[in-house]
């Protein structure tokens, strides 16, 4: 069993940045990867951005490529998402999940609201 705990979102006006946390504990961190999803409202949840066990590898979704950035603390047992030149079309509340079996996310935290307004 795994517990995920995010933080870190909030308003902030476009152009701006925020830094999402994602808290991890019940199992070993370092021997699974993480992603993030968000979910905007009326649309379906889409994926941000994932990170290997080790942090070697990340994927980013082409909506936030070069905006967003993903990284890991296997030390603190956390995943961050850093999101700079946000835009409106970023709000959404923003979910981390973890991979366990390399077969899609096993486990979901219940989400964060990040608002950007114009």
């Amino acid at each position: 069993q795994v517990q995920l705990v995010e933080s870190g979102g909030g308003l902030v006006q476009a152009g701006g940045s925020l830094r999402l946390s994602c808290a991890a504990s019940g199992r070993t961190f370092s021997s699974y990867a993480m992603g993030w999803f968000r979910q905007a409202p009326g649309k379906e949840r889409e994926f941000v951005a994932a990170i290997s066990w080790s942090g070697g590898s990340t994927y980013y979704a082409d909506s936030v490529k070069g905006r967003f950035t993903i990284s890991r603390d296997n030390a603190k047992n956390t995943v961050y998402l850093q999101m700079n030149s946000l835009k409106p079309e970023d709000t959404a509340v923003y979910y981390c999940a973890a991979d366990l079996t390399g077969a899609g996310m096993d486990y979901w935290g219940k989400g964060t609201l990040v608002t950007v307004s114009s």
